[in-house]
């Protein structure tokens, strides 16, 4: 009884500070460390802390959530690193591994370009020339040096034959690297994931993927500040992080963005268990564990950052994501499947400006960069025009963002 008494004191101290927090980051307050940790701890009620958050977002985003119309493009799905979650990935010799050609990439740039998409999102493999004979040969045949070299080239190739803007995901980038991309690419990402080192261990989530270690990945996301790279990252949730480590990873990103002010969006991401990985029976976050963490990842940010979380990895729930401060649905396409998650459909966009008109709020569409990044400092010359171009589409289309 003594016990159970001293936890419910504890508890409402918890509920009575939290409060304090929620009202202080709403008056402009920037949460630390500490501050973002207690209102990870479940003691503290879900709905006023969902509430703030969408009330921060408004405030900063008014009442328009935004989306991507894109071709997914899986250039290669060699890869270097072995994840105990990913399905993506492939060796040399197994069954579906495949390094799209350009004209395979054109074929679909093409069929996407006719069906209004204005992104082409490339995903691959982690440097697998490192590790593979194999993929060096492929590559040499192709005519270059590298998977990112040759991602390049296709980059250009899109850019130039087709109307769409690329955006690259290939995993660790060096500042060499970002520099071949960027005359080719409106925006870049790459996901941090999580700060903890402990997730590299053996037998952990990202043992046996070097690309992986947290320290060169906020490395590379800050090498992108300093190259004026418009740039995507967050975080994934639910892989044996802790809610300390959720928190201390948006805050080493938070820190970056404040030294470059680069990072156009925030992704919190959960974790889906997969047929054929390691963590096929590992536990997937909850609703409610994906609500707090979204929540508590806009209170950390404020108002003006884009917070975004895949609908496609949590059907059905969109209301409660809207409720939970983000402005953004990420890219969904009308052509091509999540190739990273192929169990995961993309949603209809009419289903989701459904959802999002019911709660008051109104879908449009925008760019692989967000119309605040549409600056010389971030668009490179040789996408200027056509970026611009089809902002000014879109502001015909649906209007300007407010």
């Amino acid at each position: 009884m003594i016990t159970t008494h001293l936890e419910s004191r504890h508890s409402e101290a918890i509920r009575g500070r939290a409060s304090e927090l929620v009202e202080a980051a709403l008056e402009g307050h920037a949460l630390t460390r500490e501050e973002a940790r207690l209102l990870m701890s479940p003691a503290v009620e879900l709905g006023p802390l969902a509430e703030a958050a969408s009330t921060l977002a408004r405030r900063g985003k008014g009442t328009v959530i935004t989306f991507s119309k894109k071709a997914f493009f899986p250039l290669t799905n060699l890869c270097r690193d072995y994840c105990r979650y990913c399905t993506f990935r492939r060796d040399p010799g197994e069954e579906g591994a495949h390094t799209m050609t350009p004209d395979e990439v054109l074929e679909v740039a093409g069929r996407a370009a006719r069906m209004g998409c204005k992104e082409a999102l490339f995903s691959l493999g982690d440097k697998p020339e490192l590790a593979f004979p194999e993929a060096r040969e492929q590559l040499r045949r192709l005519g270059y040096g590298s998977t990112i070299e040759y991602l390049a080239a296709i980059c250009r190739l899109v850019a130039t034959e087709t109307p769409l803007l690329p955006h690259s995901n290939p995993g660790l980038m060096s500042r060499s690297d970002m520099e071949l991309l960027r005359p080719w690419n409106v925006s870049m990402g790459a996901m941090l994931e999580c700060s903890s080192p402990r997730l590299s261990l053996a037998g952990g989530p990202h043992d046996r993927a070097p690309d992986k270690e947290p320290g060169p990945r906020r490395t590379s996301i800050r090498e992108a500040g300093r190259l004026n790279i418009a740039f995507t990252s967050g975080i994934l949730i639910g892989i044996g992080e802790t809610p300390a480590d959720r928190v201390d990873s948006l805050f080493d990103l938070r820190e970056i963005h404040q030294e470059h002010g680069h990072l156009q969006e925030i992704i919190v991401q959960n974790f889906r268990a997969k047929p054929r990985t390691a963590m096929r029976k590992h536990r997937e976050p909850g609703l409610d564990d994906l609500v707090r963490t979204t929540a508590v990842a806009r209170l950390i940010f404020g108002p003006a950052m884009n917070i975004q979380v895949p609908p496609n990895l949590s059907p059905g729930t969109y209301g409660s994501l809207l409720g939970a401060g983000i402005n953004d649905w990420g890219g969904i396409s009308p052509l091509t499947m999540d190739y990273i998650n192929p169990e995961a459909p993309w949603p209809l966009i009419r289903e989701l400006g459904e959802v999002t008109a019911g709660r008051g709020l109104v879908l449009r569409e925008r760019l692989a960069i967000y119309p605040e990044f549409i600056r010389p400092e971030f668009v490179p010359a040789t996408l200027r025009t056509q970026a611009e171009a089809w902002s000014q589409r879109i502001a015909l289309e649906y209007g300007s963002f407010s």
